[in-house]
């Protein structure tokens, strides 16, 4: 479906973002404008790029075309179709025609993007569509400097240990691959037990506050002695052990109290001046 998309998906002109999907016989180009015929589809949102494809690949009345769905079994093509007609409601709003709303990481020194209101599905396609664009853009610069720093937060839900996905995979070959080419991870979890293990292990800095009992004795906590994974579950908010390459073993550490707000029940409201008597 992807490999077809790329030949027959052709740009309409002076509809930035909307396509028409023409058979590459008739002669376009990567890269061309055309102006749609008379009757022609033109899709400018996901829900349009869906039923166009159902016409293709699982029509109510005739065959579906082999040129997409191959020797696919009709089940699975019924299948991949209700995952596609889901996402089209939950994702509708993201993806669609029109001025683009392209993140500019280069704006800023430091981008947050907030996507705790969006549904599960939404959210794995905005990580995976800053991360596809962070590690195409230093392949194809192939310069290492400045370097792009990645937080993600919940990693064992992009990267979880059991199950396989293309989001997966990509964080696989960051975590692999990505400070060679100045992209580094930066991942925070619950439980490091379920994340996958090809991640762990190319981990170079860890840091891991206090630990369940049953969650210290697993493998991926096997760089702290002994004693201090007896301590780690003992350890109070704020205090941390952190492994890192320049000092041979595990190092305990207080991490400082924020001097700010990090909850709004948090804040002062009054007009006391805070540092009346000092």
């Amino acid at each position: 479906m992807r490999a077809q998309l790329r030949r027959y998906a052709v740009d309409v002109a002076g509809e930035p973002g909307a396509v028409v999907l023409r058979d590459p016989l008739e002669g376009h180009r990567p890269g061309d404008q055309v102006t749609p015929h008379q009757g022609e589809a033109v899709i400018r949102d996901l829900r349009g790029l869906v039923e166009q494809l159902e016409e293709f690949v699982d029509p109510e009345d005739g065959e579906p075309e082999r040129r997409w769905t191959g020797r696919t079994q009709a089940g699975t093509v019924s299948a991949f179709m209700r995952r596609l007609h889901a996402a089209s409601h939950r994702l509708g709003h993201l993806v669609r025609a029109g001025e683009s709303r392209r993140i500019d990481r280069s704006a800023a020194q430091v981008s947050v993007v907030a996507i705790q209101t969006l549904h599960d599905l939404g959210q794995r396609f905005v990580v995976g569509a800053l991360l596809a664009e962070t590690f195409a853009e230093k392949e194809r610069t192939g310069q290492r400097l400045p370097l792009s720093v990645v937080v993600l937060d919940e990693l064992n839900k992009y990267a979880p240990r059991e199950g396989t996905s293309s989001l997966k995979e990509m964080l696989i070959d960051i975590a692999q691959r990505g400070r060679s080419l100045g992209v580094l991870l930066v991942g925070a979890q619950q439980t490091a037990s379920r994340v996958a293990q090809e991640v762990m292990e190319n981990a170079a800095i860890r840091v891991a506050g206090r630990l369940d009992a049953a969650e210290a004795e697993r493998s991926e906590y096997g760089w702290m002695l002994p004693s201090t994974r007896a301590r780690a579950r003992l350890l109070k908010p704020g205090t941390m052990v952190v492994s890192q390459p320049s000092i041979p073993v595990p190092l305990v550490v207080d991490f400082p109290f924020p001097p700010w707000a990090t909850r709004k029940e948090e804040v002062d409201v009054s007009d006391a001046d805070p540092f009346d008597g000092l």
